[in-house]
């Protein structure tokens, strides 16, 4: 059983990469052998549109035709028997690394099938996918500015390109290490730090669950 995480945060060590470190450790203790990847240290771009994915009895049909530090950690996840990604959400939405790596990921295992097939994918097998968001934003602003429709429309995709998809998002993070040095008018520093005690050590429990059923846990 093999597990591939992929950190579209620019930081290792904050909020995101710690609950994909999380999720793998879940999926350690079931017995999988895991891969943190991150995204910031590799140069590529998103999809170009060249439409080699798709050409019919092409070289590249259902693989991304570019070359590039993305190439060989594509093929690692066609192998992969799950995969789970995260990212921060910046500007109500992914991070710009994040959605290139999901464009050249999905964009060649989705066929233009009809609109009434259930299953418009290249993907040769199903596999248990899931999606870890963090945001400074508390829930309730969440759903005020539509993000959860957009973690939506992304578990849909996947789960119709890999049979599999579930998504875990921690809300009102810690942004930042020391607030006395970051500009700021909105954010409660007291509220922040004890959110950060209370809450997180419990996001991490589920990502930590997250990672278990990946792997075949319950």
């Amino acid at each position: 059983m093999k597990v591939m995480a992929f950190n579209g945060s620019p930081r290792k060590t904050w909020n995101t990469a710690m609950l994909l470190e999380k999720a793998l450790a879940g999926a350690t203790a079931q017995g999988a052998e895991t891969t943190l990847v991150h995204l910031y240290d590799l140069e590529y771009q998103g999809c170009k549109s060249c439409f080699g994915c798709k050409t019919k009895s092409g070289k590249s049909y259902g693989r991304c035709a570019l070359k590039d530090d993305l190439t060989p950690i594509l093929e690692q996840a066609q192998q992969a028997d799950a995969l789970l990604l995260g990212s921060p959400i910046y500007f109500w939405a992914v991070t710009g690394e994040m959605k290139s790596f999901m464009e050249r990921l999905m964009f060649p295992n989705y066929r233009y099938a009809r609109e009434d097939d259930p299953s418009p994918s290249l993907f040769p097998r199903v596999v248990p996918t899931g999606f870890i968001y963090t945001m400074g934003a508390p829930e309730e602003r969440m759903r005020e500015f539509g993000y959860d429709k957009a973690i939506g429309l992304n578990e849909m995709f996947l789960r119709r390109i890999f049979g599999k998809s579930e998504s875990m998002v921690s809300t009102d993070t810690y942004q930042f290490e020391d607030y006395s040095k970051i500009e700021h008018e909105r954010f409660d520093v007291a509220k922040k730090t004890a959110r950060r005690k209370q809450q997180f050590p419990l996001d991490c429990q589920r990502a930590y669950e997250l990672g278990t059923r990946l792997a075949g846990g319950v």
